[in-house]
Order: structure tokens, then C-alpha cells, then sequence
């Protein structure tokens, strides 16, 4: 007990802001699907809410029952969390690790006591290394981290406990895409196990706050109106609903009895793009008629009128349709081609999108298949900054999709993907294709001919994203030997190249 008049140094869990206890933004509803709230995997829940806590402070002052320390699998892990938590422990902790445990391995998760510490127990848990080649092998291991640890919570009846961020940036693991995998796996953890648990706390610190509390709503929502917005924004892939875990599409047996499928009603049905994109795809034969204004006068235009705010609405209402039945329609067979896949991140921590030409396949894309595979692969992503690299690879004239067909896709994308591309690489590109960019970026899409960059090989996209981080299939690589030989990158050139 302390003192009369003495402040504790210490935090008791109880006492922090529930999420149920913060408030909730305001949001503007674009979607009047009255059915989007029977669909959303994850509900409105006062009492799982209430459980909940995203705080910033330092766990090693929190009085709870048990915290988690992310570490290495030796408990040597030189990151400042794991060496506070050993020296405000003691010695003891140190003994204990050496004589009972000695090593845990990585996605699993061991328990010891917390000696000096505040809390009862320390949960210990060591965290996967990223590398995008192997990012299903990643989120696999960091689920069995989080899952692990909420085992170990049942096991030992903890009633209340404190989770920092176990994806670590210091081994390569994305902000986001860790805290999607965390704050999910706690979800349906408290759904089925909630009446177990009090009070689990996340403990963020510096650009994880942000992270944290953007993503919360979509797994969390506050009110009807976040419950909406969250249906709206989940990523597509939001694990099983049972666990959280991640699914691998690739390894789902898909049985149909019979030959052909039934048609669902309302939107769900076959959709003609010609009527979906209210004109018809043959203005693709003349890609120049319909030039642009100028992007700086339009900077000057006075506020919108009514009639504009109305053609914005149902621009944003079309789109949200279109998210639906992304969601809703099987793509397998369009996505085992890899012709589009988000392949991690460049060097400054944009999402990177890889575009693949040679594997675009028209014939199984059909323009309403290729659209919402775009639509789901990108609108979790184009919230903040990315970038596009296409590689035009040995890509033929079959492989290209219609001029018009490539607009109108442009052209139904809301403002994010217009406004947070941050650039748009083009490699082994023919001339024929630097010809037809230029006129396609200067009389359709003005507003983002000056990110359009192309790139002479893989060295000189290597400055800007890292070789660990894009997932390239060999003939690229083989491809780009045989054009551009072995050390041919100039970074005297490079710098004349344009973005980074």
C-alpha cells in the first residue's frame, strides 16, 4: 500500500478507458444496403467492447494478471521491451527462463512467473521474421503467437492481461497487416471464450497507435453506424470465423454438386459491364477523344453543387455494390493466375502492388471477374499511400486487356486509389507501350501521368523496394539477365529516373 498522498508508479488495468468508453467518429453512410449488417462477420457487442482497451504506456507498470513479452526463441532478443521486462523482473525471471525452459519456438507461446513485476505471470511468445516469399508461413506463425497466448490464458484462468505489438517492425513484420492478424485472433477469441476473460488490454506505442485505432472499428464497431462502415471496409481475407486464423485459398477443396450454380438475387446476379459502367466499352477504339482538364485549373473550381454531390454519392454507392459483391463471388480461378497480388512493401513503407501482364488471361479475366479482383486485392490497401509496379514481361498483344474496358475500371475506383498512388512503375516495357502510357496517362488519366515511371530493369527498382519484398516469378528475373546483363546499375541514372 502506498503512502497517504503518494502516487502509485503504477497503472492498474481496471482503471483504463474501456473501447466501449471512447467515441466513435462520425461517418458518412454511402451504402443503403439494408442487408450489409446481416452479412458483416463481425457484429456490434457492447459486452466484447467492454473488454477491450488500447493503451500507450509502458506494460512493465501495469497492474494486471499477465502481460506478454515478445521475444526470441533463446530469450535473448535485444529489443528494449524484452530487456525492460528481464531487468525489472530480476534475476529470478533470468533463472527460471534457463532452468525451465530454455527455448521457445517460434508461433509458440511459455508461461513463467513475473517476480518484481507488477503482474502475476509473463506470457513469453517469439514472433515470425518477415519475408514476403513466405508471408503465408508469416501470418501463420504470428496467429499461433496470438492464439498460444490466449490458451495459456484459459489454461491458468488470467482474467485480465496486457498484448504490446508481438509483430514486430524490428523483424520485418508490417504495422498493419500484424495488427489486422491481432486484433481479429482476440475477436473471435472473446466471442467464444469472453465470459473467461475481464480486461485485455493492447499496448501500443508510436506509429502502432494510429495503426490500432484505425483498424479497432472494423473488428470492434462502436455504434450502428460503424457497423456499417466496418461491413463496408473489412479486408477481404478476415480469417475463419471461428479463430481468426488465415485461410490459404489454394488449400480449400471446393465441391459443387452440381454443374451450375444457382444465380443469387438483387446484385449478386451476373452483371452486364456495359450497363454497370452506364456506357459501352467500345469508346476503348478511340482512347483519345476524351481529353482531361487541365488538373491545376480544377484545384480553383468553386465547392460542388447539389447535382454534384448527388453524382458523388451514387459514384461511392456504385463502388460500395461493387466491394459486395467482390466479397461475396468466388475468384479462385481468377486469382490463381497472379496476374494482380499485393507483394509487400518498397523502401519507405508503401504497400506495393504487382502487376504480372504475361499472366492476365482474358478469357478466364473477364472484365467483371478482373474488376472486383481488383477491388478486393486493393481497397484495404489504397487507404494510405502505395505504389504499382507492372512488368510487361513478355506480354503479348492477347494478354491486354481493351482500352475502354481499362478506363471505365478507372473510372468507377473511388478518389483513394487516384489520390494515395503514390507511383506507378513500368518494366521491360516495349515501345509500342511507352507510346500508348503516354497518350492513355495524358488524355484519360492526366491526374497521374506524372507518377507513371518507367524503369529500365530490376537493379534499377531494387532502390526503391527491396528484392525480399516482391515476389516475382522466375521468367521476369531470367528475362531481365538476358536484356540487361549482371551490374549494369547506374545510380548516377537512377537518380534521372523519376520517383522513389
Amino acid at each position: 500500500m502506498e503512502p497517504l498522498g503518494v502516487e502509485s508508479e503504477f497503472t492498474n488495468i481496471e482503471e483504463l478507458p474501456k473501447w466501449s468508453q471512447t467515441v466513435a467518429p462520425d461517418y458518412e453512410i454511402v451504402c443503403n444496403d439494408p442487408n450489409v449488417l446481416d452479412n458483416c462477420s463481425f457484429k456490434l457487442d457492447d459486452e466484447l467492447n467492454s473488454k477491450i482497451i488500447v493503451w500507450t504506456g509502458d506494460i512493465t507498470k501495469l497492474k494486471c494478471e499477465a502481460i506478454v513479452n515478445s521475444t526470441s526463441e533463446s530469450f535473448g532478443d535485444k529489443s528494449p521491451l524484452n530487456q525492460r521486462i528481464f531487468a525489472k523482473a530480476g534475476p529470478e525471471l533470468k533463472e527460471e527462463v534457463r532452468r525451465n525452459i530454455k527455448v521457445c519456438k517460434t508461433g509458440d507461446s511459455k508461461l513463467t512467473k513475473a517476480y518484481k513485476l507488477p503482474c502475476r505471470s509473463i506470457i513469453h511468445t517469439v514472433g515470425p521474421r518477415y519475408n514476403i516469399r513466405y508471408k503465408t508461413a508469416a501470418e501463420s506463425a504470428l496467429f499461433n503467437c496470438y492464439r498460444s497466448c490466449l490458451n495459456l490464458v484459459r489454461e491458468y484462468n488470467i482474467r485480465t492481461i496486457s498484448i504490446p505489438c508481438i509483430h514486430s517492425s524490428r523483424r520485418g513484420y508490417p504495422s498493419y497487416e500484424g495488427a489486422h492478424i491481432a486484433i481479429r485472433t482476440i475477436r473471435r477469441f472473446l466471442e467464444t471464450y469472453g465470459s473467461h476473460v475481464d480486461s485485455v488490454a493492447f499496448v501500443v506505442a508510436g506509429e502502432d497507435d494510429d495503426v490500432y485505432n484505425s483498424l479497432m472499428p472494423l473488428y470492434f464497431p462502436r455504434n450502428r453506424d460503424e457497423a456499417i462502415f466496418s461491413a463496408v471496409h473489412l479486408p477481404y481475407d478476415t480469417g475463419s470465423r471461428e479463430t481468426g486464423e488465415p485461410v490459404i485459398a489454394e488449400r480449400i477443396i471446393r465441391i459443387e454438386g452440381k454443374p451450375q450454380r444457382a444465380h443469387a438475387p438483387d446484385f449478386l446476379t451476373s452483371v452486364d459491364i456495359n450497363e454497370v459502367f452506364e456506357t459501352s466499352v467500345a469508346v476503348g477504339r478511340h482512347p483519345f477523344s476524351r481529353p482531361q482538364a487541365n488538373p491545376d485549373k480544377r484545384r480553383t473550381r468553386p465547392p460542388m453543387s447539389t447535382d454534384q454531390i448527388n453524382a458523388f454519392n451514387h459514384h461511392q454507392f456504385r463502388y460500395n455494390q461493387w466491394i459486395a459483391k467482390a466479397k461475396s463471388e468466388d475468384l479462385f480461378q481468377v486469382e490463381r493466375l497472379r496476374w494482380l497480388y499485393h507483394s509487400g512493401y518498397d523502401r519507405r513503407g508503401r504497400p506495393v502492388i504487382v502487376v504480372i501482364g504475361k499472366h492476365f488471361r482474358p478469357s478466364v479475366c473477364n472484365p467483371e471477374k478482373a474488376v472486383m479482383h481488383v477491388i478486393r486485392t486493393m481497397d484495404s490497401i489504397v487507404s494510405k499511400p502505395f505504389v504499382v509496379a507492372y512488368f510487361h514481361t513478355k506480354t503479348e498483344r492477347k494478354h491486354i486487356p481493351e482500352t475502354g474496358v481499362v478506363k471505365e475500371t478507372y473510372n468507377l475506383l473511388d478518389n483513394r486509389y487516384k489520390k494515395n498512388m503514390h507511383a506507378f512503375y513500368i518494366l521491360h516495357a516495349s515501345l509500342w507501350t511507352k507510346i500508348q502510357s503516354w497518350f492513355f496517362s495524358t488524355f484519360n488519366v492526366s491526374e497521374i501521368k506524372n507518377r507513371i515511371v518507367h524503369i529500365p530493369g530490376l537493379e534499377y527498382l531494387y532502390s526503391r523496394i527491396g528484392p525480399d519484398q516482391l515476389d516475382l516469378p522466375s521468367f521476369i528475373l531470367e528475362h531481365d539477365i538476358t536484356v540487361n546483363g549482371t551490374r549494369y546499375y547506374s545510380p548516377e541514372q537512377d537518380q534521372t529516373i523519376g520517383l522513389f
